[in-house]
């Protein structure tokens, strides 16, 4: 395909896919030792803990530490063949994730697909909380992994 060709079709899935995140939620970092990473997070920067919990489907605990009114997202892998685990075994710790928030997160994966994006999940799993998230795979997003997250109480 030539590179205007790309450019075009650029051009129209950009225009498709404006407005499908209303907003950033957080952003997830993979870490090998999650107390010390709340020591630099929570003691350091004095961002306060929102939430904590082992996310036994993705295979990590994870907190949740406000930022204004979004979130960094620590994530400790539960073990080396977990989706993070294997993540820092091949990148080390570090940014991991950028999550956006919506409404309706099938109307979402929908929207997306359509696109042609590649999706790492077509149905949504359970995510932290109690949300419900997706994911895209980052080879279709320009290197970044995308967690789409649907929070509890909108469902």
């Amino acid at each position: 395909m030539s590179a205007e060709r790309r450019k075009q079709g650029a051009g129209v899935a950009a225009a498709r896919l404006r407005g499908v995140f209303d907003r950033i939620d957080h952003v997830g970092v993979a870490v090998e030792d999650l107390d010390a990473s709340l020591d630099l997070y929570r003691d350091l920067f004095e961002l306060d803990v929102a939430h904590r919990e082992i996310v036994e489907q993705q295979g990590v605990e994870a907190v949740l530490l406000d930022v204004g009114e979004n979130h960094v997202e620590l994530l400790a892998p539960l073990g080396a063949d977990t989706p993070v685990g294997k993540f820092i075994a091949n990148r080390g710790p570090g940014l991991h994730h950028v999550a956006y928030q919506v409404d309706d997160i099938d109307s979402t994966l929908a929207t997306l697909d359509q696109a042609g994006l590649r999706l790492i999940d077509r149905q949504p799993r359970t995510g932290i909380g109690s949300s419900r998230v997706a994911f895209v795979h980052p080879k279709a997003v320009g290197g970044v992994l995308i967690e789409i997250v649907q929070p509890a109480e909108a469902h």
